[in-house]
């Protein structure tokens, strides 16, 4: 495998539309996706029921995923008490955002930077107390990275120090992340570099991006040249931040399946079983629209992908 294609759908998808998805449809969506070889998913998010009901059963699907073999079973948690759930059920990952706009952390987290770090520190120490073979690996999400609907820019630098921060304060990487739909190429590029410096490459392997104004595969295109090797998508692009207003849209998942097998980029996905893992989910929820180029016009005559190869 030569990109890791992580599928946020079932997290990031589903947090952002109304419809609730039946827990049943939702193993039923996780095994075929991995059936098709994705080969992370991140299942859900320890928030209270009460905040995205959407969400209530993460630990069930964490449990689930958990069965299915050669799947690396990802969870988003927002504070201490989110990750001390996550870490009963043992996902491989979990990731904690920390939105560099401070504004947003509030909306979207209703805490501060400073309690954000210290949450980290306190994370830090529960996974460290669990045996070797239970620790997962620990994410800082660097979210409104490229910009925010609320407070507009955010400045690079500040996304310096708190990538800084997150590792200081005990993530194993940080991720940058597009949460608002601003990222531009260059800014891709840039950060990724300047991050690589400060930090070394081990510890920034991969994006998240929406596609909100068009800028989705290209923001992909610049996050592959300077060697970032894991991109988050989203099956049939549903999603985004429910507090960041305007921001829906990730990236197409089959879409960018297709974008790195058709440059000779190997992702382990087979696109038969990809396009039935999207039935499965159009089944389940047949009132949300999804999206994509690919699933509709679909696969060049002739097309062999580098996978297959």
């Amino acid at each position: 495998m030569d990109i890791e294609i992580s599928e946020v759908g079932p997290r990031d998808g589903l947090q952002s539309i109304s419809p609730i998805m039946a827990t049943a449809d939702k193993k039923a969506w996780i095994t075929a996706l991995a059936a098709a070889g994705i080969p992370e998913i991140e299942v859900g998010s320890f928030v209270p029921a009460k905040l995205l009901p959407q969400l209530a059963d993460t630990a069930e699907l964490v449990t689930h995923a958990r069965s299915i073999p050669n799947l690396a079973v990802a969870v988003l948690v927002p504070n201490l008490r989110g990750a001390e759930n996550a870490l009963a059920v043992k996902p491989h990952k979990i990731t904690i955002p920390l939105s560099v706009s401070e504004t947003h952390s509030l909306r979207n987290l209703r805490r501060t930077h400073a309690q954000v770090l210290d949450d980290i520190r306190a994370i830090r120490d529960a996974i460290d107390a669990l045996p070797e073979g239970d620790r997962p690996h620990f994410e800082g999400s660097l979210s409104t990275a490229f910009g925010c609907t609320i407070e507009g820019e955010v400045p690079e630098s500040k996304v310096l120090e708190m990538a800084g921060k997150l590792i200081a304060a005990g993530c194993d990487e940080v991720g940058l992340s597009d949460t608002t739909g601003f990222a531009s190429p260059a800014q891709v590029r840039d950060y990724t570099r300047h991050i690589h410096e400060l930090l070394g490459p081990e510890r920034l392997t991969g994006v998240h991006l929406h596609n909100t104004r068009g800028q989705g595969l290209a923001n992909v295109m610049a996050a592959l040249e300077v060697g970032l090797t894991t991109v988050d998508s989203s099956m049939g692009g549903i999603g985004g931040c429910p507090f960041a207003p305007g921001a829906s849209g990730n990236i197409v998942t089959e879409d960018l399946v297709f974008l790195l097998e058709s440059m000779g980029l190997k992702t382990g996905i087979n696109f038969e079983k990809l396009f039935e893992a999207r039935r499965v989910l159009a089944a389940a929820l047949p009132d949300v629209p999804l999206y994509g180029f690919t699933p509709d016009a679909g696969l060049p005559k002739g097309f062999r992908p580098a996978t297959a190869q």
